[in-house]
C-alpha cells in the first residue's frame, strides 16, 4: 500500500530504518529501491522529495552526524579533562555499536569534496568542535588540537571498526583492550601538552 504523505522527512526517516536493520552494512548498501519498497512506492515517486541516492545519502548522513554529536554532547555534560576524553570515546563506541550503519555514515570522507554536502560539513563541523573542546580540556595548546582530533578519531575509529567487522577474535577481553586504548590515549596527550607547556 502506498505511504501517504510522504515527505522528504519521511523518506529521510525511513532510510534511517533502512540503515539500521541491515546493521554494519546498512549505509553501504543503502538504495533508492530498498527505501521505496519500505515506503510502498516506485521509485520514480521518491524523486519528489530527495534528489535522488546522492541526496537522500547527503541528507541521511547530516542526520546520522547530528545524531553523533548530540550523543556525545550528553556523554561530556559535567566532565573536564581526562574523564571528559574517556567519556567521548566511550560514548562513540557505544553509539557505533548500537548503530552500526549510522556510525559507518558519519565517517565517510566522499562528502569533503562534494560541494552540495553543506548539511554535512556543518554537521561535521559541530563534531569536531565538541572533540576539539574535549581535548582542550586536557590542556592540548591551540596549534596542536587539531592533531589531537585526528589522533581521538583514529584510535576510537579504528578499534571500532575492527570489533564491528569481528576483528578481535582472541579470547582476551575487549572491554580491558578498549579502556587500555583509551587510558594510552589520554595519557598521550597530557603528557604532550605537559612537554609543551614546559
Amino acid at each position: 500500500m502506498p505511504r501517504a504523505g510522504l515527505t522528504p522527512a519521511a523518506v529521510v526517516d525511513l532510510a534511517l530504518q533502512e540503515v539500521d536493520d541491515a546493521g554494519p552494512r546498512g549505509w553501504a548498501d543503502l538504495s533508492l529501491s530498498a527505501v521505496a519498497a519500505r515506503a510502498g512506492v516506485a521509485v520514480p515517486s521518491l524523486y519528489k522529495h530527495v534528489d535522488g541516492l546522492p541526496g537522500l545519502r547527503r541528507a541521511v548522513a547530516a542526520a546520522c552526524v547530528d545524531q553523533l554529536t548530540a550523543v556525545l554532547t550528553q556523554a561530556v555534560a559535567g566532565q573536564h579533562g581526562p574523564a571528559a576524553l574517556r567519556a567521548t570515546a566511550h560514548a562513540l563506541r557505544a553509539h557505533a555499536r548500537t548503530h552500526p550503519g549510522r556510525y559507518l555514515a558519519t565517517q565517510t570522507g566522499e562528502w569533503v569534496t562534494d560541494p552540495l554536502a553543506l548539511d554535512v560539513h556543518a554537521a561535521a563541523a559541530r563534531t569536531v568542535e565538541l572533540v576539539e573542546h574535549v581535548v582542550a580540556e586536557l590542556d592540548v595548546p591551540p596549534a596542536r588540537r587539531v592533531d589531537a582530533v585526528r589522533a581521538v578519531r583514529a584510535a576510537v575509529h579504528g578499534f571500532v571498526v575492527l570489533e564491528l567487522d569481528g576483528g578481535f577474535g582472541m579470547p582476551e577481553d575487549v572491554e580491558i583492550s578498549f579502556a587500555y586504548l583509551v587510558d594510552g590515549l589520554v595519557g598521550a596527550l597530557d603528557s604532550r601538552a605537559r612537554r609543551a607547556a614546559d
